[in-house]
Parts: structure tokens; sequence; C-alpha cells
């Protein structure tokens, strides 16, 4: 309908790809960009253009930085002998909101999937081992999902890294089953923290 508007529809299109976003919603997206001054569309354009130029992976932990290392694990106040394993950096992020973890992070960059064709090869796993063998880490928190993959991904872990003679344990189940970190409220990321549990 909009492909006489070749500029407007390409952008609605750029925007659908965005998940979550479905073609009303990007076009509803693509005529509030069109409504705004110019200076905005341009400071949205050069905010992105700068994300995409600055922002890259840490090469310890994997979590989203524009230095190398992060914050976090150059952060000397931060406890090098615990260890808490993510799925994704937006993880990271929702479990800093709660302020009630002080130690290193692990990002693996996604979860177990067999059925998708994700074994461990695809994830940060032999990163994680090379990062183990410093003998720094006693304890690893397993704070991946509570939905299959992630619980599937914890167990692999948790077997993997047992007989290192780490202790390992897990987010307490305040967390509902099936259930994305990023989308938990800081009270009860904060609590599952506090009430983690020896994994088994």
């Amino acid at each position: 309908m909009l492909d006489f508007i070749p500029s407007f529809a390409k952008l609605v299109a750029e925007l659908a790809k965005f998940p979550g976003v479905g073609q009303k919603t990007a076009t509803r997206l693509a005529f509030f960009i069109l409504t705004q001054p110019q200076e905005e569309a341009d400071a949205l354009a050069d905010t992105i253009r700068d994300l995409k130029r600055k922002v890259h992976f840490c090469s310890t932990c994997f979590q989203m930085t524009e230095s190398d290392p992060c914050q976090i694990c150059a952060d000397p106040r931060r406890d090098r002998n615990l260890l808490c394993i993510v799925e994704e950096p937006q993880d990271v992020l929702a479990i800093e909101r709660s302020h009630a973890f002080k130690g290193q992070y692990h990002v693996l960059h996604g979860a177990l999937s067999p059925l998708d064709g994700v074994g461990p090869e695809n994830l940060k796993i032999s990163e994680l081992k090379e990062r183990l063998e410093t003998g720094e880490i006693q304890e690893i928190l397993l704070a991946t999902n509570f939905s299959v993959k992630g619980e599937t991904t914890a167990l692999y872990l948790a077997r993997m890294l047992k007989p290192m003679g780490l202790k390992i344990t897990r987010l307490a189940h305040g967390i509902p089953l099936g259930s994305d970190l990023e989308y938990i409220d800081q009270g009860t990321v904060s609590r599952a923290i506090a009430g983690r549990q020896e994994f088994q």
C-alpha cells in the first residue's frame, strides 16, 4: 500500500525486523519519526550509528561494553571468587538493577537447544572453561532463564563444572517458571540471588 513512498516503505520494513514489532507497530513508529523535527531524526540516526561503532563485547565476560575489559570486569571491588552465568547481555542488566550481586559475569550468548541446532559449541562455553583455569573462581551462580532451554543449559553446565570442585548454585525459584530475567522486577531478582541454593 505504501509502495508509492519507497523511503517510508523501506523504514517500515527495517523497523518490522525488530523483535516484537509487527507491520502495524512499524508503520506507527515510522509515522512518528516522520513527524519529528529534522534534528530529532538526525539525533536518532546518529545514536544508532554511534551504538554500532562503539559497542562491542568484553573479551572476558562477553557483556556489552565500550571499553575492554568492561567496567564490571575491571572493577576491583567486585568479588572475583563468584561468577554468575547468564544467557544474554540483557540478563546482566536485569541482575545489576537488583544491586544484589557483587561478583563477576559470564554471558553465554544463548541457551542449549538441540532441536534448534544450538549446542555447546555455539555458546561461550569453551571460553568459560578457559576462564575457570585460573582457579580464582570458587562459586558459580547459574542464572539461566527458568525455561526448558535455560534449565537444560543449567543442568549441562552443572554436570560439566561439578568435577572441578566448584560450589554450584542456582537462583532461588521466586522467579516464575518459563520467565526471562530481563522482564522480572528488581525485588524478585534480588531475592532470587539472596536465596540461591546449591545446584543438585
